[in-house]
């Protein structure tokens, strides 16, 4: 049974995504334990209503970053990690503890990646005119948002969207992107290899025309990268 630790900063929902598919799709992983970036986080909550293991840590607590990152590892390795995955995890990670779990820490981040890395990607994505927009899984590096991607899911840019619809459309497309990449992590079907991802996986792969939209008008298609 592989272990994964996820890390939150808020409400957790890629988090129970990811839980309840280990559990219903019987990957031969669970969600060991949960750790929320300050007490307060509201995903703690349900993540123990799934029943999960919840920690808190504030980097508040500690002088340097330094500091609260190594409490931070040895809160994850307590619980024997195959895969830490940071799911709205909102502290930007040295290249020291970055290195730490190298090729087994992976992110989510809403945007289609390298588009718009960083905050206020809805926003951007509407500003820029963009018809087309997303999510992106990808192992985490030390630069922000700019580690080897592992798979996108694209959604439309409709007539009428505001930040908040724009939002809630590609949050419900990363609650299939999500558990799908990391079920991918679990069965071997991707690594990192250097600087790129070795991507062994056979599911179907949709391809987009920015000027016709996502195929029979859906609502998401999910992609991948090798």
């Amino acid at each position: 049974m592989q272990n994964i630790v996820v890390l939150i900063s808020g409400r957790g929902s890629n988090m129970v995504a990811i839980a309840q598919a280990c559990r219903a799709q019987r990957w031969g992983a669970r969600v060991a334990a949960v750790i929320g970036s300050r007490a307060a986080v509201a995903g703690l909550a349900s993540a123990a209503a799934e029943g999960i293991t919840t920690e808190s840590l504030a980097h508040q607590d500690y002088a340097f970053r330094e500091a609260y990152e190594e409490a931070l590892a040895t809160r994850i390795d307590a619980h024997e990690p195959h895969w830490v995955v940071l799911a709205g995890f909102m502290r930007i990670l040295t290249p020291a503890f970055v290195q730490r779990y190298l090729g087994r820490m992976v992110n989510i981040h809403p945007s289609l990646l390298p588009a718009f890395p960083g905050l206020s990607t809805h926003e951007r994505a509407l500003a820029a005119g963009v018809r087309v927009h997303g999510a992106t899984v990808h192992f985490v590096t030390p630069s922000l948002d700019d580690g080897p991607i592992i798979a996108q899911a694209a959604v439309p840019v409709r007539a009428g969207d505001d930040a908040s619809l724009l939002a809630a459309r590609v949050l419900a497309a990363e609650h299939q992107l999500y558990p799908m990449a990391v079920r991918w992590l679990v069965e071997g079907r991707v690594r990192l290899a250097g600087e790129r991802v070795e991507l062994r996986a056979s599911e179907a792969v949709a391809t987009i025309d920015p000027a016709r939209g996502l195929p029979g008008g859906a609502d998401a298609a999910l992609l991948w990268c090798p």
